[in-house]
């Protein structure tokens, strides 16, 4: 039994007094209606209406149930209303997590733009690769996110794939900092710091082989990914790395360390907003638009040619 359904027609009965306004305000036919008030008078055990040819009074076990199913419909209807704004984004909590190169500017862009779209839900951000946020969205731990490609896309669904451009972050005192822009070949010799290959091992082996494929080969690669301590390696142990222009220190704040932009086939990261098939609500959907707007306005990034593959290669094609 459809118990709210059956309570409209209780409470439209005891409000109309007649069965034939009743049917009438709920847009029904009269049969129907007199069919639910009696199926409900069985299922409650009370008789709700004693009834005429003429008339329709309200009994008293009527009377004391009447306030009571006046009560769940009010719930119901804000049960709905709640659920709608759920629904459309507009309410309820959305878990997302951001890469960790993302630049501040970035990520102050999309929070931005994407309270202006919810301002009404509630956002928690996380700061993960793209390793845990695909572990985290397979286990339905996770909501939304912004991932690297090449990566497993198995059981998502994907946002825009957009492309930043990659440069150098190398000493002041190098060779190659006197360029305006550096061939990969101009790096050999140094050793490369870049993230830990367990954060996203597709895009790692996809980076060390566009170095190869431009004819930079290091010596060595080390891992790392804070700000100070990158600059570490790149003083002390003359290692580079490599770093979105969006992401680059600032020109007069490190006098010690300059960034360049990459010539001869260089490297670049694909990010996409990425969330669970079937899962993708307004507020996902807000996130992913808010998330490609900041990409393309605050980090330059643009679309990425639709050529490359976003699923994982059988091996990698260069390995240490």
């Amino acid at each position: 039994m459809d118990l709210v359904r059956h309570l409209e027609c209780f409470v439209a009965v005891a409000e109309e007094s007649h069965f034939g306004r009743a049917a009438a305000r709920l847009g029904m036919a009269q049969p129907p209606l007199s069919q639910r008030i009696q199926r409900l008078e069985r299922e409650l055990g009370v008789r709700l209406f004693e009834r005429t040819s003429r008339r329709v009074t309200i009994t008293e076990a009527g009377r004391l149930l009447l306030a009571d199913a006046r009560e769940v419909l009010s719930r119901s209807e804000s049960f709905l209303a709640t659920a709608r704004r759920v629904r459309d984004g507009e309410t309820g909590l959305l878990r997302a997590a951001l890469p960790p190169d993302l630049s501040g500017g970035t990520v102050a862009a999309l929070l931005a733009d994407f309270g202006r779209r919810r301002s009404g839900l509630e956002l928690e951000l996380h700061e993960l690769s793209t390793a845990q946020q695909l572990a985290r969205l397979a286990a339905h731990e996770l909501d939304v996110g912004i991932v690297h490609h090449p990566c497993d896309v198995a059981g998502l669904e994907l946002g825009p794939v957009l492309r930043r451009e990659l440069g150098v972050l190398l000493s002041r005192g190098a060779g190659a900092a006197r360029l305006d822009e550096v061939p990969l070949a101009a790096l050999s010799g140094h050793d490369l710091i870049l993230f830990p290959r367990s954060a996203a091992p597709a895009l790692y082996d996809d980076l060390l082989t566009t170095c190869a494929r431009g004819g930079f080969t290091p010596a060595a690669v080390r891992h790392g990914q804070g700000d100070s301590f990158v600059r570490g390696l790149v003083l002390s142990a003359g290692a580079v790395a490599l770093c979105p222009r969006d992401a680059r220190p600032p020109s007069s704040g490190d006098p010690d360390v300059v960034w360049r932009p990459l010539t001869g086939g260089a490297p670049a990261l694909r990010h996409s907003a990425a969330w669970p098939a079937g899962r993708g609500d307004a507020a996902v959907h807000a996130f992913a638009e808010a998330a490609t707007q900041a990409l393309r306005t605050a980090a330059g990034a643009t679309p990425d040619a639709p050529t490359r593959p976003l699923h994982l290669r059988p091996a990698s094609e260069y390995w240490l």
